[in-house]
Parts: structure tokens; C-alpha cells; sequence
């Protein structure tokens, strides 16, 4: 069995599969990839990199889900 990574999400810590993309990691916290933001460390990460943007071992993540109303 292949240990995963450590990474934090919105302030809380995570253990992820090694290898996981972006679309990946969102589709594992059960979020919306056609509404969400994502910060990478401190930088904004552009929705054209998420399949290329592999999770690393201590990234911090701050993802906004966007939500319509009125």
C-alpha cells in the first residue's frame, strides 16, 4: 500500500493519494470543478492548469465554492 501525501485544504489537514491532479483532489472532497477558485500555496491557480498541477506533499489549498443565488 503506497502512503499518501499531507497537504491542507482551507485550514485543514488532508491525506491524499500521491499523484492526484487537481480535478482529482476536487473530485475527492466531493466539490463542483465548474464552480469552485483555487489558491496553490499563496498564488491563484488558473482552471487551465488544474489537469497538468499534480498535489504535492505540504501544499496548502484555499478552494471557494461559488455559490448562485438571489
Amino acid at each position: 500500500m503506497t502512503p499518501g501525501i499531507h497537504i491542507v485544504v482551507n485550514g485543514e489537514a488532508h491525506e491524499v493519494p500521491p499523484g492526484l491532479d487537481i480535478t482529482g483532489l476536487l473530485s475527492r472532497l466531493g466539490l463542483p470543478v465548474d464552480r469552485v477558485a483555487i489558491e496553490r500555496n499563496l498564488e491563484i491557480l488558473p482552471r487551465s492548469q488544474w489537469l497538468s498541477t499534480i498535489v504535492q506533499t505540504g501544499d496548502r489549498f484555499e478552494i471557494v465554492h461559488l455559490v448562485g443565488g438571489g
